[in-house]
């Protein structure tokens, strides 16, 4: 049986997903691996994380928000 990842655990995974992307990744890639927006709201909140609003032409203009790790949220993954 499976058992549901602590809270830091999920921090963790998901700066170790962001720390490899120069880029960031939209929300809508965090939430395919498994992150849920109140997560990704707590990660703005405190700081480990940025929210920027793109918008991405594909025929027609589509709104996304990208999300890319801080220099905080860098330390935060190195410590584990």
């Amino acid at each position: 049986m499976r058992k549901t990842p602590k809270p830091a655990a999920d921090v963790t995974r998901a700066l170790y997903l962001l720390v490899d992307a120069p880029n960031g990744h939209t929300e809508a890639v965090m939430k395919v691996h498994g992150f849920s927006a109140n997560l990704i709201a707590q990660l703005i909140k405190a700081g480990l994380v940025t929210a920027r609003r793109e918008y991405v032409d594909r025929g027609k203009r589509i709104e996304v928000v990208r999300l890319r790790i801080t220099d905080a949220g860098r330390a935060r993954w190195r410590a584990g």
